[in-house]
């Protein structure tokens, strides 16, 4: 099988198992939003589960794995079998040590913790309920990040779809949770101010980091691990090499998660509308459902094929795998950049405005999503170059490129906050990740490119170019479709679902035809990609079922 058809099949299923975990990721967020609104408490409630999330996303996008694959897989296919558990095993418990012992500082430090997010903020004391949250939040990080250590083994192994799989346990934990709010006993004997929908939310994201452990370790003893017997260990040769590639590519790798957080401590400001915070987070969060379904899904895929291509001496392959990955991921993030755009106000509309999430949430949440949107084609892009430095083991330039990239987020949202409220109001933050995320992604391909060589610019060139003029039609028909509709005027939320499903099918049937008429290459690969998504034809050893 080539390795085109080899990243499709496994892409393909990471993809559809990717989906079902973003849906229930909204189902979550929309528990969320109906139960919190963009009310103070939500707003304390995300602040609580940023660092969390932050681990979660860093760690479970890439970032971890992008410094243990390569490593694990030289121990793989140089040494006995043993000798490469022995290293997961020193890797599993060192980083348990650590991660322990920052989960109980983030418990004791938790009022400095929500301290730091805060300090723009014009009354540090309206967030108790934060501080009080972080408490109960905190240790999931434990959790999540040895979870990302087992995913990063069984990639090692091309087993994708159990690890793609553990993030649906986990939304469906705190959806569980956010039902039983309503079952009172479960607040009784809690301080009188913790007695809130966002208390059952928290231990909800407690129990589904557990769940997202405890789910993989059946197909980790399959592949012929112990249970990981304790090995402590910071002197072995392996573990250090580990440490000197994995404090940089948490960062390079992670960029994008540190700008959200960055972003959340500028939002705080008391120029910042009240809700400001939530509407950044619900805005990242439908981002995210093209965003995580497909790029990361790749992303997935082509680290592990990328790095087995360096070890074999074929760098003119690993440059060709890097091109098809980003002109197929390309292919979707473009018009789906589009569509949010100016579809923004219907999807937030339909998908989040019930419960306490009012028609004032919903244009705090478009205005975010407007300037996130902006950049999902540099994430998705960054989400692709940054694995081809990993796969030669190279995270220091990432991660000082993502070093420059985080300055000049920093810089503008300062710049944006001070000259350019009045204009983008709540929207700032996201206006300036999204620039600071093309400026990374060119820093990085530049770089690359000096020192390995041309990555086929001007082919790629041509591809986006035809993406381009499909983007820009789609988008002519959907701006008229959407005025012709007079969405505003509906009211029942049947009628917005399926006047919304009406003009995304008329969009994406546009953009699928002129690709067909400009014979888009993209187009018959994307839809291969979907066959073998639906016949489900991936063999049980390739996907890890």
């Amino acid at each position: 099988m080539t390795v085109k058809g080899q990243i499709l099949r496994s892409a393909s299923v990471i993809a559809l198992i990717t989906v079902v975990s973003r849906i229930c990721g909204y189902l979550r967020d929309q528990r969320v939003a109906i139960l919190l609104g963009t009310s103070p408490a939500a707003d304390s409630f995300v602040l609580a589960f940023r660092i969390p999330a932050l681990i979660r996303r860093m760690t479970g996008e890439g970032s971890l794995g992008a410094s243990f694959i390569p490593l694990f897989s030289g121990y793989l296919r140089n040494r006995p079998r043993q000798d490469a558990w022995d290293f997961a095993c020193k890797i599993f418990w060192d980083m348990a040590i650590v991660l322990g012992v920052v989960a109980l500082l983030g418990i004791i430090f938790s009022r400095q913790v929500i301290g730091v997010y805060t300090l723009f903020s014009g009354n540090h004391g309206q967030w108790g309920l934060a501080v009080a949250l972080n408490r109960v939040i905190f240790p999931s990080i434990l959790f999540m990040g040895l979870a990302a250590l087992v995913t990063a083994i069984l990639n090692s192994f091309h087993v994708f779809a159990i690890p793609a799989a553990n993030s649906i346990f986990f939304n469906l934990s705190v959806i569980a949770l956010s039902f039983a709010v309503f079952y009172q006993p479960i607040l009784q004997g809690m301080p009188r101010s913790l007695r809130t929908p966002a208390l059952a939310l928290g231990i909800g994201i407690l129990i589904g980091s557990v769940l997202q452990l405890a789910i993989q370790i059946p197909s980790l003893l399959r592949r012929g691990m112990a249970l990981f017997p304790p090995a402590v260990s910071v002197t072995d040769a392996g573990v250090r090499q580990f440490g000197r590639l994995m404090l940089p590519s948490f960062f390079g790798m992670g960029v994008y998660q540190i700008n959200l957080f960055v972003d959340t401590i500028f939002a705080t400001s008391s120029r910042m509308p009240s809700g400001s915070i939530t509407s950044l987070y619900v805005a990242d969060r439908v981002m995210q459902l093209v965003l995580g379904s497909y790029a990361i899904a790749m992303s997935t895929v082509i680290l592990p094929t990328m790095s087995h291509q360096i070890a074999m001496g074929q760098s003119d392959q690993m440059k060709r795998t890097f091109g098809f990955a980003l002109r197929i991921v390309s292919f979707i993030t473009i018009p789906a950049a589009v569509g949010l755009i100016l579809l923004r106000r219907p999807i937030i509309q339909v998908l989040f405005q019930h419960g306490r999430f009012v028609a004032e949430s919903t244009s705090l949440t478009a205005n975010a999503l407007l300037y996130y949107s902006l950049g999902l084609p540099a994430y998705a892009a960054i989400k692709l170059i940054t694995p081809m430095y990993y796969s030669a083991q190279d995270t220091m330039t990432p991660a000082k490129v993502g070093a420059c990239a985080l300055l000049a987020n920093v810089l503008l949202n300062a710049a944006f906050l001070v000259f350019a409220f009045r204009y983008l109001s709540n929207g700032s933050p996201a206006l300036a990740s999204s620039l600071a995320a093309y400026f990374n992604f060119a820093l990085l391909f530049v770089c690359f490119r000096r020192r390995y060589g041309r990555l086929g610019a001007r082919g790629l060139a041509l591809s986006l170019g035809k993406m381009a003029v499909c983007a820009a039609s789609m988008a002519a028909v959907s701006y008229a479709a959407l005025r012709f509709s007079d969405f505003a005027e509906v009211r029942q939320l049947l009628a917005q679902a399926g006047l919304l499903a009406l003009l995304i099918g008329a969009s994406v049937a546009v953009y699928f035809g002129l690709a067909w008429i400009l014979r888009c290459e993209e187009l018959a690969e994307f839809l291969l990609l979907l066959r073998r998504a639906e016949s489900g034809r991936t063999p049980v050893a390739e996907i890890g079922i």
